[in-house]
């Protein structure tokens, strides 16, 4: 079982400024609330096959996710599939969607899947509550206002 997150935001800027914004692993800090540190692992971060580990940061605890670019359409969209503690896995999808000047509608998607079945997605849900949802929509409002330069 896996629980998913789905956000958008419309942003006022090309899809191709939204994409080279999100996928540049450098400016993670600058729009992921919950992000705290990566280290790439391959060296061309925008091809399919690349990797990536990032540490992230949420209810009070640190975890490492090790991450692999699984698809990438520039400047339309990118999808991540990564593994993190205990076997949990999870998949980021990227779209930019409209027309080539902008304004870009940015959709999130976030499918994660805890270790443990059911019984870990119910005690996950409880660990974490709406957390994840709160969480991508501040960070697609601090997106939002990088870009925009707010």
């Amino acid at each position: 079982m896996s629980s998913t997150v789905h956000v958008e935001i419309e942003i006022a800027a090309p899809p191709t400024v939204v994409f080279d914004t999100v996928m540049d692993p450098a400016k993670l800090a600058d729009w992921v609330t919950i992000h705290r540190s990566f280290k790439l692992i391959s060296a061309d971060a925008l091809s399919e096959g690349a990797r990536m580990d990032q540490v992230l940061h949420i209810r009070g605890v640190s975890f490492k996710v090790h991450w692999t670019l699984a698809a990438v359409r520039r400047p339309r969209e990118a999808e991540w599939l990564g593994r993190g503690p205990a076997m949990s896995h999870a998949l980021i999808r990227y779209r930019m969607l409209g027309g080539a000047e902008g304004p870009t509608t940015f959709a999130y998607t976030n499918e994660f899947s805890p270790p443990g079945g059911r019984l870990g997605n119910f005690a996950s849900h409880v660990v974490v509550g709406h957390a994840p949802e709160r969480e991508a929509h501040d960070s697609l409002m601090k997106l939002k206002s990088l870009i925009e330069g707010r």
